[in-house]
């Protein structure tokens, strides 16, 4: 891995972590977590559509951060696991980690959110017949929504669509594949535990 690979990476990481904490802090906002559970479809995932797919694969994450009367921001880590569907001999993964800010209105226990944001996105391709593999970091940009419905004080669940994009073309054994820069959305539930 060379010195300006490295530097890249460590610049990204730093505009991530930016971007998560440059929503300011609102004296009614509060914290919560939430673990999440979803499928991607679309873009270069196993699953060309979002309704009529097979080749379904799940994949989990958790997310953290705090939420005010209107705006909001949140880190997200997500796992996808045979993110490019089931091929014999050939496992594959898409990791993301992304600072978002929201803007989330609060209506009595309904909080509808629509978030952007700035990350980093790992792809993973490992070749077991012939024991090759390949990993690369992409820096990428996340758009979407959803609805938060808050059940009493601090326990609610959450729905949300999501749109992953890299900005950089997808590189697998070292072939650059132009113009083709990693994209799929991603359909998500998940409880969400507010303090």
């Amino acid at each position: 891995m060379t010195m300006t690979y490295m530097s890249r990476l460590i610049r990204i990481g730093a505009i991530a972590l930016c971007t998560w904490m440059a929503v300011p802090s609102i004296a009614s906002a509060q914290g919560y977590i939430s673990p999440l559970i979803g499928y991607d479809f679309g873009g270069d995932s196993s699953c060309p559509e979002i309704t009529n797919c097979e080749d379904r694969h799940l994949n989990w994450g958790v997310s953290a951060g705090s939420l005010g009367s209107i705006l909001g921001s949140e880190l997200e880590f997500a796992y996808a696991k045979n993110f490019f569907g089931d091929i014999p001999g050939v496992s594959s993964s898409v990791l993301t980690l992304m600072g978002n800010g929201m803007i989330a209105p609060r209506f009595g226990p309904v909080q509808p959110y629509w978030l952007i944001g700035l990350g980093l996105m790992k792809t993973h391709v490992d070749f077991s017949a012939t024991t090759i593999e390949n990993s690369e970091n992409h820096f990428a940009w996340d758009t979407g929504g959803g609805l938060i419905i808050f059940f009493g004080r601090n326990v609610g669940v959450r729905g949300e669509l999501r749109y992953f994009h890299a900005f950089s073309d997808l590189d697998i054994l070292g072939i650059q594949i132009a113009n083709t820069k990693l994209n799929y959305g991603r359909a998500a539930a998940g409880v969400v535990f507010r303090f």
